[in-house]
């Protein structure tokens, strides 16, 4: 598949990956002032009090990024991402993708969803977040802070629903795009959409590969994406999409090393879907099945200070079945229901180099199902909106646990907002940390944490200034820590923690042609956590004249805990674009990341690029 895709790329993809509009957008949009129907809507978000930002098309597309992680981590003020360079994020030893939003994440507390699928290895429980391409995404949904009402197991610290591009104009259309940089990185992607009546069909494709910042982290990364919907009528579509990604990446360990080691690990992942979706005006909702499935081969640490003689192998698959409905049983109210259902697993055992035997390590599986309803009531012309629901998640693991939820939004006067919410956030154990290795323990229970924040936020000057304010406390209980009991290591439900804090964000379109934006977290733990900074500032101006785009920010960090070191460091990056006003517009770019080569790590053991640059070319047709 890999060369394959490499020689048709290398055929047709003359294009970059900045595109061009005719007006300014936001940076992230602050749902509740704006109404969002898609397909993976659970429910009316204009009504819900929970601190959900968008990240729309222009945001993606003018960050010339291939991944979505280095754009949320921009513009979600308490998110935070670790890294280890432009050798992907990997899996296994030296893998980095891990998320936190306001110091809750870690594993698998914050769950990725694609168009309302959940996301996530059913061996190890982790994201994928290699998978998290840009090329197919039309705009992503970030909540901070509990997301379990609506879906369930792992969102605890908050969730990230990516949702897919469709064809949205008559006719064919598409881009080409491709670009290089250090480290002998190369980036190519195609899309090809087509719409007829009521028929949509979009397709893309994509590949990357680097040599990487230190020798022996070469990494490659194809992905293969296609939708087809049918619009029966104005009230009711059904479609399909199925994606496929392929990676390698090399892993020479740790700098702290004598000598670099040769590991590796190569990853097959495959997610699939079928949904049918209904609206009308007072009453909207529909149903989705999905199945993904993926596979690892990994070659990865040492023992007894050589290599392993054996290879480590997994299949995983995450299936399920969610619908929903939301009805207006009267004016201002809307009462959304819906049931989910998850079946999760896979196996893993290790393989002999040298003959090719195996070993078994685990074959298991979990099956949970869950309901929940929300009602939302608003009044004196959405003045006052008040919101509560509950879900029941049942697993045949660890039997029923209910989830909580409650807010309300007050809007005193048009240009301004104060939200309250109370949310239960909660994750169940994987089958890491149910069957696996020595520390298994079959007993768990979920973790869960208790979520309060308040919000206030204010549009000024005809609401080309938007200014925001959140707080929040957290209180995390019955965490899964690791402890020796009568000498030997079993995971219990021990761990507890405090997090506290506040995020601040605006933004500012001066004109037509300029746009600032900024956000800033601080985070207060009463515990050390890893990759989880005290204080998090991001900053970016725009300027458009004309067909030109010019961009510059800076991304600074400090007080964040690597596993040995406490990192401080600032990040100037900057971008230009041109484009060319042909028939079929084409646009130049070029863009530095880290223009002071600021000396910094994330991962541990991982030195991050210095200075970068990209240039390339994209062609819309």
């Amino acid at each position: 598949m890999r060369k394959i895709l490499t020689v048709t790329l290398a055929i047709v993809s003359v294009s970059g990956a900045i595109a061009t509009t005719s007006e300014p957008d936001d940076t992230t949009r602050v749902l509740g002032e704006v109404v969002v129907i898609e397909k993976s809507a659970k429910a009316p978000i204009p009504l819900l009090p929970l601190d959900v930002r968008v990240i729309n098309s222009t945001t993606i597309e003018n960050n010339a990024e291939t991944n979505m992680l280095p754009i949320l981590q921009n513009h979600v003020p308490g998110m935070f991402v670790t890294e280890r360079g432009l050798a992907g994020y990997g899996v296994s030893g030296g893998a980095a993708g891990s998320v936190n939003i306001r110091g809750v994440g870690g594993g698998n507390k914050v769950l990725f969803l694609i168009d309302g699928q959940p996301q996530w290895a059913g061996v190890f429980g982790h994201s994928l977040p290699d998978t998290y391409v840009t090329n197919d995404i039309k705009r992503v949904e970030v909540v901070s802070g509990p997301a379990s009402l609506l879906y369930g197991s792992g969102a605890m610290g908050g969730s990230v629903n990516l949702i897919t591009q469709q064809a949205s104009q008559e006719g064919f259309y598409g881009s080409l795009r491709a670009m290089a940089g250090s480290y002998g990185s190369m980036k190519y992607g195609a899309k090809a959409a087509y719409k007829h009546g009521g028929w949509r069909v979009f397709l893309t494709a994509s590949y990357e590969s680097t040599d990487g910042n230190r020798k022996g982290m070469d990494y490659w990364l194809s992905n293969q994406f296609a939708s087809l919907s049918y619009e029966f009528s104005k009230h009711w579509e059904a479609g399909a999409n199925v994606m496929f990604t392929e990676t390698k990446a090399d892993n020479p360990g740790s700098v702290e090393l004598s000598q670099p080691l040769e590991m590796w690990a190569k990853q097959f992942r495959t997610t699939t879907s079928v949904f049918i979706k209904n609206s009308y005006y007072i009453s909207s909702g529909g149903i989705q099945a999905y199945y993904n499935w993926g596979k690892h081969k990994i070659d990865d640490g040492l023992s007894n200070g050589q290599p392993r003689s054996y290879l480590f192998n997994s299949k995983d698959f995450n299936m399920g079945i969610t619908a929903y409905q939301t009805l207006k049983p009267w004016n201002g109210n809307d009462l959304s229901v819906g049931i989910d259902f998850k079946h999760w697993g896979g196996e893993a055992w290790n393989s002999e180099k040298s003959d090719g035997s195996e070993s078994p390590i685990v074959d298991k599986h979990v099956n949970e199902i869950a309901g929940y309803a929300m009602m939302q009531q608003a009044f004196w012309s959405e003045r006052l909106s008040l919101n509560a629901g509950v879900r029941l998640e049942h697993s045949y693991q660890f039997g029923n646990e209910w989830v909580p939820q409650a807010g309300f939004i007050l809007r005193p006067l048009v240009s301004n907002r104060v939200k309250f919410n109370y949310g239960k956030g909660f994750r169940s154990p994987n089958i890491r940390e149910l069957y696996m290795y020595a520390p298994r323990n079959p007993e768990l229970q979920p973790e869960c944490m208790n979520n309060y924040e308040i919000e206030l936020r204010q549009w000024l000057m005809d609401g080309k200034l938007n200014i925001g304010l959140a707080l929040y406390y957290i209180n995390g209980d019955n965490l899964i820590q690791t402890v020796r009991i009568d000498g030997s290591p079993k995971n219990v439900n021990t761990g507890k923690f405090i997090n506290k804090g506040f995020e601040f964000d605006a933004s500012y379109n001066l004109n037509e042609d300029w746009i600032f934006t900024a956000n800033y977290a601080y985070l207060h733990t009463d515990t050390r956590i890893i990759a989880a900074p005290k204080n998090k500032l991001f900053a970016q101006a725009s300027y458009t004249p004309g067909n030109w785009q010019f961009s510059v920010d800076v991304l600074s960090v400090w007080g964040v805990y690597t596993e040995q070191t406490t990192e401080n460091y600032a990040l100037l990056n900057a971008r230009v674009a041109y484009t060319i006003p042909f028939n079929k517009p084409l646009t130049l770019f070029a863009k530095g990341e880290n223009l002071t080569a600021t000396k910094y790590q994330i991962n541990y053991g991982f030195p991050m690029p210095r200075a970068t640059v990209m240039a390339g070319v994209e062609w819309k047709f």
